[in-house]
């Protein structure tokens, strides 16, 4: 064993601790597809920030943590959740009022306000992978948008409104009252205006597998949930992109801390193997923000932002 390992096997810093709770879950299995996939997201509805950098910087210290310690080949895969509707108008674009009608389309659909990408949705991504790259980052890209629409996630859809009922019963338990009148873990996309939907379903039909729901004008409507025409809401979501990639590791914020607890259950109607769940506390974004913010801001301020 090298010295560097044997630093590795016993330093306690969080991320080798991490590294090596993963690690044991492959003592007797390897990961089935030959490699430890882990994972880290972002939501394209405005330009990266220090909270962008400070999940990929998590992830990325665990993935060095778990190399020390292994020779395990590793992916980092960054999932842009660009099918998102868009709730708001940035502020900071160029004729943000123009883009008051695009409301609650796909975030893949909106205009690029700047003129220069296909969508909105587009931009922003090419605006992170440029961040990511401009501080060396080893990482996949993937978006929400071309994997709904592709069907690749049609199976994990399926299985959705197979187990509706028993994923509803786990998600309305953490939701406020008044919330869970109108909540459902799917969110249908008109295929007339392409806007998102945020309404509650009528029926969910897993030998079809459709869901009936009213649209806002009270029109009855019918779907199927695969092909791009419905997404699913964002804490399902988080669990849709696990049970489809077989992630070990989804770094979280201190705010997200319930999400864990949530995901647990959820493992009851999705099982998803060799997976492992950090809940990190707020230490490390203040450290991020206290060393590198200037850095960040600076990296910005050269591309332009």
């Amino acid at each position: 064993m090298s010295v560097l390992r044997e630093a590795a096997t016993q330093s306690k810093a969080w991320p080798f601790e991490e590294a090596r709770r993963i690690l044991k879950r492959f003592e007797k299995t390897p990961p089935k597809n030959g490699y430890a996939l882990f994972e880290t997201g972002y939501g394209p509805s405005g330009l990266p920030h220090i909270g962008t950098f400070g999940e990929v910087a998590r992830t990325s210290m665990v993935i060095r943590a778990f190399q020390e310690l292994s020779e395990i080949p590793t992916r980092l895969v960054c999932f842009s959740d660009d099918l998102d509707g868009m709730r708001k108008v940035p502020s900071n674009v160029p004729n943000s009022e123009g883009l008051i009608k695009y409301l609650q389309l796909p975030l893949t659909s909106v205009p690029d306000p700047f003129g220069e990408y296909e969508s909105f949705g587009h931009h922003n991504n090419a605006m992170l992978k440029r961040f990511l790259d401009t501080f060396g980052f080893e990482y996949e890209f993937i978006s929400a948008t071309e994997f709904y629409r592709s069907g690749k996630f049609d199976k994990i859809l399926l299985q959705a409104a197979e187990k509706y009922d028993e994923i509803m019963e786990v998600m309305l338990a953490s939701l406020r009252e008044e919330r869970q009148q109108t909540y459902s873990i799917f969110l249908p996309i008109h295929p007339s205006t392409g806007r998102v939907m945020y309404v509650p379903m009528k029926s969910v039909s897993s030998e079809n597998g459709t869901i009936t729901f009213d649209t806002e004008d009270g029109t009855e409507m019918t779907l199927p949930v695969t092909g791009g025409n419905v997404k699913l809401q964002w804490k399902p979501d988080l669990e849709r992109v696990g049970q489809h990639l077989v992630l070990i590791l989804k770094c979280m914020a201190k705010t997200i801390l319930p999400i864990p607890q949530f995901m647990i259950k959820y493992r009851i109607f999705w099982v998803t193997p060799h997976r492992s769940i950090l809940a990190m506390s707020c230490f490390w974004m203040k450290m991020v923000k206290k060393y590198l913010k200037l850095q960040v801001m600076a990296c910005l301020s050269m591309s332009g932002y």
